[in-house]
């Protein structure tokens, strides 16, 4: 500090410095906001989007924003918040947000609609911004590119403050009459409550048919006995949802991650009505990827905390094969060798025993298969050192319980 601008100061005493903190950047989505509400720097007065019809608008948040406003879930919270992933559904959003109205005012519900749109191309973001300004319930989340149904979902769940979510397609084939329905079985004292389309209205050979192949190949390996694991129109206690992180197209299994965690499962029959507007986004395709996601479902139930259980079983038999595989191949030129020493090397002379059963390690495959299985057991050992180290890091890193409990009854003392 400049001798000439430090201040004159009386005998003994000390100056004390101190230093102010910058205020930090804090967004927040309104409640009621009819368009995006952002927050400047260095005020602390929300400013509105000057231009609510440019391309910088379609109230949307982005992902750090949704995130904050879903870590911090205000008071006054709502009591329902209906979110739906969504991807060029223009013409299908207006009639299936006054649908949604018209289910649930009725009942005096407390709720808000959440739509994530995920990088729609169409004119979705123009009317998602309309809906916005006219429906003081509507919430708009907007994804930068399209990242696939399950992030939707995710961005969703997080700007999302409503202590039970209920997510549906925006196709308009869901039924926003069976969410109150949905509402009264879970307040039966049931965590989940998942949809079931039973009179679905699909095409039999393209949908139907390998969807009831999957649903039942999920629920054998998964052990939870629900009939459609695809329908999206689901209803979940928020609290149920704290601990599940979706990845890749995972969001037909939130309720096989719901029952690991304790949660109570059930299901209900579904309204399902015919697509009328717009093109389907499904295709044959995804059925085989769900046998993929189920590898990862059955893993992850069974070997998650325990990965060596699995890699270093496999390692084990594949060692085991090895040594068969070492013990034939040596029997075989241990033959060999006595046959030459007792009867020459000429194999037409050898008895029938010998003929057969005396072999070279060029003769037989079993030497590559040796060297194959020992191989691959020694690496898929070497593969589960590391998962189980992968592993604890996972955990210990967040201090992460590998259990769950239930709520604590205690003692007035």
């Amino acid at each position: 500090m400049d001798s000439q601008r430090r201040p004159n100061l009386p005998p003994g005493r000390k100056m004390r410095v101190v230093l102010l903190a910058q205020p930090k950047l804090s967004v927040k989505v309104g409640r009621r906001n009819a368009g995006v509400v952002r927050m400047d720097r260095m005020s602390k007065e929300p400013r509105q989007n000057p231009d609510p019809d440019g391309p910088s608008n379609s109230a949307a948040t982005s992902g750090d924003e949704s995130a904050a406003d879903a870590a911090d879930v205000p008071n006054d919270s709502p009591q329902l918040s209906v979110i739906i992933p969504i991807f060029n559904e223009a013409e299908n959003l207006e009639p299936l947000c006054r649908e949604i109205h018209e289910a649930l005012e009725p009942r005096r519900i407390d709720f808000e609609l959440v739509f994530a749109d995920d990088g729609s191309t169409d004119a979705t973001p123009t009317v998602l911004a309309d809906l916005a300004r006219r429906y003081p319930r509507v919430r708009v989340v907007t994804l930068q590119r399209n990242s696939g149904q399950t992030a939707a979902l995710s961005a969703a769940i997080d700007a999302a403050r409503g202590r039970v979510l209920v997510p549906m397609d925006g196709d308009g084939q869901n039924d926003p009459a069976d969410i109150p329905r949905l509402l009264d079985k879970l307040n039966e004292g049931f965590d989940v409550v998942s949809g079931w389309r039973r009179d679905r209205k699909d095409p039999l050979l393209s949908r139907r048919v390998p969807s009831s192949i999957a649903n039942r190949l999920i629920a054998r390996i998964s052990g939870l006995p629900l009939h459609d694991f695809g329908c999206t129109i689901k209803a979940y206690r928020r609290d149920v949802l704290a601990a599940v992180r979706l990845y890749g197209e995972m969001h037909r299994f939130v309720p096989i991650y719901a029952r690991w965690h304790g949660a109570r499962v059930t299901e209900i029959e579904v309204n399902h009505r015919p697509r009328t507007r717009g093109r389907s986004k499904y295709g044959i395709g995804r059925t085989f990827r769900v046998v993929l996601d189920l590898v990862v479902i059955r893993f992850l139930d069974r070997y998650s905390q325990r990965p060596m259980h699995l890699f270093g079983g496999f390692g084990l038999w594949s060692l085991f094969f090895a040594f068969l595989g070492f013990s034939a191949a040596t029997f075989f030129k241990i033959v060999a060798l006595v046959a030459r020493s007792r009867f020459g090397p000429d194999r037409s002379a050898w008895p029938s025993f010998y003929e057969n059963f005396g072999k070279d390690f060029v003769e037989t495959p079993l030497p590559v298969l040796v060297a194959l299985f020992g191989v691959t057991g020694i690496l898929s050992i070497l593969m589960g050192l590391l998962a189980e180290m992968v592993m604890r890091t996972y955990f210990e890193s967040q201090g992460k319980p590998t259990y769950a409990v239930k709520p604590l009854h205690k003692g007035r003392n």
